[in-house]
């Protein structure tokens, strides 16, 4: 019996498991996931979550539910031992673990890709989580009901100031789908105006979204200044200080809210575990998605540097879209490996890509046709929406977006959740 490890739910483990479940005999081979959630997250859908358009656990896809034969640890591996084919993992209660594997599948996938920026550690925050994505809706909702209140104007405007860094597509999604929310929250506070907010996109390239052609990016930049959005390109997050956002144009102003969604990088776990990496952390693969000299491991997604033709630079993009057809080529190839059946190589030309701007508005290249606007918008979310897993995700997400076209959006700030133990404490202390 082989004992296949996977390491990590998102799209490589998730997708590699259901279909190894199907291509794999149940009695002689077993498959174990380990994952920090006991659910797979479907990451395109965090602005609308973020926004309140989409219920969390809409988003989210239980692995015990799609996967029947696979068994789940919840839990982190945090080293791989490739010569005795054996993973530490720390499980969710912080107890030790030791897992014997004779094949393992890596797809830990990615983190933030931070800088060392003076200030960025204190003040900012990621948008790549659901946590994330749910603390900047309160984060947002509660900014607003705070400076409702306040009476000195300096301290309104660095309540209202929102700055975003990176204007890759996670980041302007986030950064357009919040501003829609804050947009709305406004109309039902009196003391409010959208003229009060400042929303900032600072990105260090000459243009925004530079995965899409320039006429593109320029459109969706128009549209974002159309809804008092600032844009600064050639421009770096230099340090916060104090509260302030100090740029590297000379501009210094105070904020209390900055998102950074400047990239992502491969999990450490594949340099810290001695696997082959490249020079940004990915494990080296073939072709086939083997790890390079290492047997029976096997690696594909945000944490393996995928050899692809039809790149500038050689590799796979972090894309959710090579991912899901890297799970597939890879679970293939695995089961071929176990049952002598032919490897074959991952081959995948994009087929374009999709970028909400919220409001209504997006654009798209599918095929290399260049769409703006309401068709764009509509094409990125159907796109999504068909490869949401799970028939029963999809309804509840189709059904959120029915009842948002019908009734007010909910404006209700959920923030206190984050400290669930404070009026126990109040309490229990004898507060009155």
């Amino acid at each position: 019996m082989a004992r296949i490890l996977i390491v990590g739910g998102g799209y490589i483990g998730m997708y590699a498991a259901r279909r190894l479940e199907r291509r794999l005999n149940a009695s002689a081979h077993r498959l174990t996931l380990v994952n920090p959630e006991n659910f797979m997250l479907y990451q395109p859908f965090l602005p609308e979550v973020a926004s309140g358009l989409i219920d969390p656990r809409a988003v989210v896809v239980p692995l015990r539910r799609v996967l029947r034969r696979t068994e789940l640890v919840v839990g982190e591996v945090e080293s791989i031992d490739a010569q005795a084919k054996r993973a530490s993992v720390r499980l969710a209660g912080g107890d030790p673990r030791a897992l014997e594997y004779d094949v393992v599948i890596v797809g830990a996938g990615s983190w933030s890709r931070t800088l060392a920026i003076p200030g960025l550690a204190d003040h900012g925050v990621g948008f790549k989580d659901l946590a994330e994505a749910i603390w900047l809706r309160n984060r947002v909702l509660s900014q607003l009901d705070r400076a409702a209140e306040l009476a000195d104007d300096a301290a309104k405007r660095a309540a209202l100031t929102f700055v975003f860094v990176g204007a890759g597509f996670a980041g302007i999604e986030a950064l357009g789908e919040l501003e829609d929310l804050a947009r709305t929250a406004t109309v039902s506070i009196p003391t409010l105006e959208r003229s009060d907010q400042r929303w900032v996109m600072v990105e260090a390239a000459p243009r925004i979204l530079p995965e899409l052609e320039p006429d593109l990016a320029a459109y969706a930049a128009d549209r974002l200044r159309e809804r008092a959005i600032e844009i600064r390109t050639a421009t770096r997050l230099e340090r916060i200080e104090d509260g302030v956002v100090h740029l590297s144009d000379g501009e210094s102003f105070a904020a209390e809210t900055l998102v950074w969604t400047a990239g992502v990088r491969a999990s450490p776990l594949a340099a810290g575990s001695g696997l082959p990496v490249d020079d940004r952390g990915r494990i080296r693969v073939d072709r086939a998605l083997r790890v390079v000299g290492v047997d029976g491991a096997w690696a594909a997604g945000d944490i393996a540097a995928v050899p692809d033709d039809h790149t500038s630079q050689g590799t796979s993009p972090p894309t959710a879209q090579h991912a899901l057809r890297q799970a597939r080529v890879l679970a293939d190839n695995v089961a071929a490996s176990l049952q002598g059946g032919r490897l074959r190589p991952f081959r995948y030309e994009n087929k374009g890509m999709l970028c909400s701007l919220g409001h209504y508005r997006g654009v798209a290249n599918p095929l290399g046709i260049k769409v703006r606007g309401f068709p764009a918008w509509f094409l990125h979310r159907t796109y999504h929406l068909l490869y949401m897993p799970t028939f029963t995700r999809k309804a509840r997400i189709a059904l959120d977006w029915t009842i948002a076209l019908l009734f007010p959006r909910d404006l209700a700030q959920l923030g206190s959740l984050e400290h669930p133990r404070d009026a126990f404490r109040r309490a229990a202390g004898g507060d009155d």
